[in-house]
């Protein structure tokens, strides 16, 4: 089903810089106030491989300056292209929210695009027209994968984990550690066997889309644009997978921050709430949140349940007795809670009703800054409810899932001349 390959990647001279510093997040996570901080971190960083340095300069330019700036260091020797193809593996060690040391192994190929009609690459979030524009323009003028899209497969035995861990001893291994503090380690892998290993297993199953939908969107647009198949370059992208099922695969929840809406009264809660309980608890700041949420709201993961924070002091945990079943959490806070109960239809949220905090810190914060009435907590979704979803065809509501941590940026890139 799964179509991968090796190929040979361009790649950071760790001669020429320090490979922690140039490296960045995905350009969607990269706030205005970031890029700024990332421009002047290096002069070889990836952001500018990636984002205009202003905004405002985002809708008019074609990004000719980002292909130059490529060619520019590819010329001196800052980037340089691997003699061979291979696969490389990722690791990332990382510390999640709750203090827990995490480590993710999986791998960048070169995935062959395929329709999402054909079932192989499944998404999970519907996407936007103004990202995939955006995209489209810095694929036509680079004729390369900058970026990867982020899949999942499924390896409940982790038969791939073995594969993938012995790269790792590799005197080629590159080292780094990251802004956010993710120590990586990017091993290219090209024993024939391991290479075999890797392609038959994912050619017997499909894989879900984590992140990177616009940039997977993209790639089908130009692929068509380029009447692409086969062994051709545009018929194909770069990719990161990794085992849904694995120990340092961390989902976490996306919450949701009511801005253009009234807080509900105690009377309120209780009317349009119907068949819920509510139990409340003392709530000092933004810090604190986190705790709170492991002690009351986590222990109801299963059931219908959510928690309300409007700054009072006083966090409200919301639940109901039954299981949860085949529905989401997300759907669920979507039509019984934005519509229900703050009366929030599909345009006010498109048009910034909500926003969604990809931190409870950041959701209490907002709120208490006035950027919003109240703070409305979940409970994360498991990697079993995506493939779920996405088996029966369907698609999460958007603002869904957060896999952490992040693929980077600048690890690797696939240029379509040289993968051909």
């Amino acid at each position: 089903m799964t179509v991968v390959r090796p190929f040979r990647a361009l790649r950071y001279d760790p001669a020429r810089v320090d490979l922690g510093r140039v490296v960045v997040p995905p350009y969607d996570v990269i706030t205005a106030e970031e890029r700024e901080t990332l421009y002047a971190r290096d002069p070889h960083c990836a952001v500018r491989l990636e984002l205009t340095r202003d905004v405002a300069d985002e809708s008019s330019t074609d990004y000719t300056e980002v292909a130059e700036t490529l060619a520019a260091w590819r010329r001196s020797g800052v980037l340089t292209g691997d003699a061979a193809r291979a696969f490389y593996a990722m690791r990332q060690r990382f510390r999640a929210p709750d203090g827990r040391e995490l480590v993710r192994d999986g791998f960048f190929a070169a995935l062959r695009l395929e329709s999402y009609d054909a079932r192989v690459v499944r998404p999970h979030e519907r996407t936007m027209a103004g990202p995939k524009a955006d995209r489209l323009r810095m694929l036509r003028a680079t004729r390369a994968n900058l970026s990867s899209v982020f899949l999942l497969y499924e390896d409940p035995e982790e038969a791939l984990a073995a594969t993938l861990a012995d790269a790792f001893d590799s005197e080629d291994t590159a080292r780094a550690r990251d802004a956010s503090g993710v120590e990586l380690s990017l091993a290219p892998l090209r024993e024939p066997e391991a290479i075999d290993v890797i392609e038959r297993f994912l050619g017997e199953r499909p894989v879900v889309i984590a992140d990177g939908h616009h940039r997977y969107e993209t790639a089908l647009t130009y692929r068509d644009e380029q009447n692409a198949s086969g062994d051709a370059p545009a018929a194909w992208t770069l990719g990161f997978f990794a085992n849904a099922y694995a120990p340092g695969t961390l989902l976490l929840p996306i919450h949701r921050v009511i801005r253009k809406a009234k807080l509900p009264t105690e009377a309120a809660w209780r009317e349009r709430m119907p068949g819920w309980s509510q139990a409340a608890y003392p709530l000092r700041g933004p810090e604190h949140v986190a705790q709170a949420l492991a002690e009351h709201l986590e222990p109801l993961a299963g059931r219908p349940a959510f928690a309300a924070d409007d700054a009072s002091g006083i966090l409200r945990v919301f639940s109901r007795p039954e299981p949860l079943g085949e529905r989401l959490m997300v759907k669920v806070a979507e039509d019984e809670i934005l519509a229900g109960v703050f009366g929030l239809t599909a345009d006010d949220i498109r048009d910034g009703a909500v926003s969604f905090p990809k931190s409870a810190e950041r959701a209490a914060t907002e709120v208490r800054a006035g950027e919003g009435t109240v703070a409305i907590y979940l409970n994360p979704l498991a990697p079993e409810d995506v493939f779920r979803v996405t088996a029966a065809g369907g698609r999460m509501p958007q603002k869904s899932t957060f896999f952490a941590p992040k693929i980077p940026t600048g690890l690797v890139f696939r240029l379509h001349e040289e993968s051909a």
